[in-house]
């Protein structure tokens, strides 16, 4: 391996679905400013996910609209005169 390529501020994070209160503690170089408390009773840089194997519908197989900020109506909002221009 190359090396100084890689970052070297790997630490324990938990990631956590927040569709589904879903959590699992893995290792990670991504920054946080939240904390949780572990299972283990330890503090954690807490990282929320919007959808995660659990809550994702190609793993669960159930449909699941998941319309963070509002997305869809932002796009209908955005497009709206050009449908209207079809109808």
């Amino acid at each position: 391996m190359k090396k100084e390529i890689h970052p070297e501020n790997y630490r324990l994070v938990v990631f956590k679905d927040m569709s589904n209160d879903y959590a699992f503690l893995t290792r990670s170089t991504v920054e946080s400013k939240e904390t949780i408390t572990w299972e283990d009773g330890k503090e954690y840089p807490l990282i929320k996910l919007e959808i995660s194997n659990t809550s994702h519908p190609y793993f669960t197989g159930k449909m699941k609209l998941v319309d963070s900020a509002g997305r869809i109506d932002k796009f209908m909002s955005k497009y709206k005169k050009h449908y209207e221009k079809k109808a």
